[in-house]
């Protein structure tokens, strides 16, 4: 228990440290992968590149194309006229909260997302690529086409209540996120025909990254290396920690460990002089009643505890710690005794 503030701190420092490696090397993939993606227009070429494939299927292409519903599109809930395939809505709570310091913060928490999708392919020169699990994309980029906030009005008893809970409502902010019909966007991802013989677009089984993005391939790559950037920078911070808060408790140990073997070789070297001493005042003309029971030449020098029997020097003490070798009572405390 002598390390466990140190030994937590290592364990949190440990996981965040974990996490930041993870996501760094998922950027560096990502962004090699990316690298190595054809890029293409929707078109029909698209057809003759599955076509000329063993598997009917690109492992990882880039294309892009115009979104196009396959049947009736979302209607957005705050304007009609705009039609799209994926609806994200979100309501978010805003509130002024008291910090352990006392001080007043503005703090928010989402109490309700959902989101709402139909069919829908990328389309282009005659050509549609059906997109296949768009919300499991890592980067799905949606136009914010609502963001209303509706302020609370509180009441005396309002006030009085957030000022012993220590949270004073703000008011709700209700965002409405859409992915526009006629949008030009960029899929990449794996390209396959499906079984009723028409193109898809869909994440990769290889685990590579999935993306539906507005923007260009060099921004994407900008964003990538930015990320890259951020976690490299936060693993080598974390991993500086680490190794301090691990190199305090090597040298912790160090210290007791030498402190303990001081002591250790402190103690011997008193109980070698003790035992040099003993050995140079000890009586050596003794009654038989006298002698230990053990070793038969030192004089009974130590009263084992409960029993009361005398029956030992100190030197066999040492060795017998269980039971008293005369009554067999279990040896609670040793003492110094002396016969006179």
């Amino acid at each position: 228990m002598d390390y466990l503030g140190e030994i937590i701190a290592l364990g949190i420092d440990s996981v965040i440290f974990g996490v930041c490696l993870k996501q760094y090397f998922h950027c560096k993939n990502a962004i090699t992968a990316v690298k190595g993606a054809e890029f293409h227009e929707v078109g029909p070429q698209l057809e003759d590149l599955v076509n000329n494939t063993s598997d009917n299927k690109i492992g990882y292409i880039a294309i892009r194309g115009t979104v196009k519903p396959l049947g009736k599109p979302l209607n957005s809930i705050n304007n009609r006229k705009l039609t799209g395939v994926v609806q994200k809505l979100k309501i978010k709570e805003h509130v002024i909260a008291r910090t352990t310091a006392g001080f007043w913060s503005d703090q928010e928490r989402t109490i309700h997302k959902v989101y709402n999708t139909v069919p829908f392919a990328l389309q282009g020169q005659g050509q549609a690529v059906e997109i296949l699990e768009p919300l499991s994309a890592d980067i799905l980029d949606l136009d914010m086409v609502s963001n209303t906030f509706e302020p609370t009005v509180p009441s005396f008893a309002d006030h009085l209540w957030g000022f012993f809970t220590g949270v004073r409502q703000r008011g709700l902010q209700s965002t409405e996120e859409l992915l526009r019909e006629g949008a030009v966007i960029t899929g990449i991802g794996e390209l396959s025909r499906t079984k009723s013989k028409i193109l898809a677009l869909q994440p990769p089984l290889n685990g590579t990254p999935f993306y539906l993005t507005s923007m260009s391939i060099s921004s994407l790559f900008r964003k990538l290396n930015e990320r890259k950037k951020t976690y490299r920078l936060l693993c080598i911070m974390f991993g500086a920690i680490g190794m301090l808060i691990g190199g305090i408790v090597l040298r912790r140990y160090w210290k007791d460990r030498t402190e303990q073997r001081m002591a250790e070789e402190l103690r011997q070297s008193l109980a070698e002089s003790r035992k040099e001493r003993r050995q140079r005042v000890r009586d050596t003309d003794l009654r038989d009643d006298q002698l230990c029971i053990i070793c038969r030449t030192n004089p009974r020098e130590i009263i084992l505890l409960p029993c009361g029997h005398v029956c030992l020097c100190e030197d066999c003490a040492d060795d017998i710690t269980t039971n008293c070798p005369m009554c067999r009572t279990p040896i609670e405390q040793k003492a110094a005794a002396y016969i006179i």
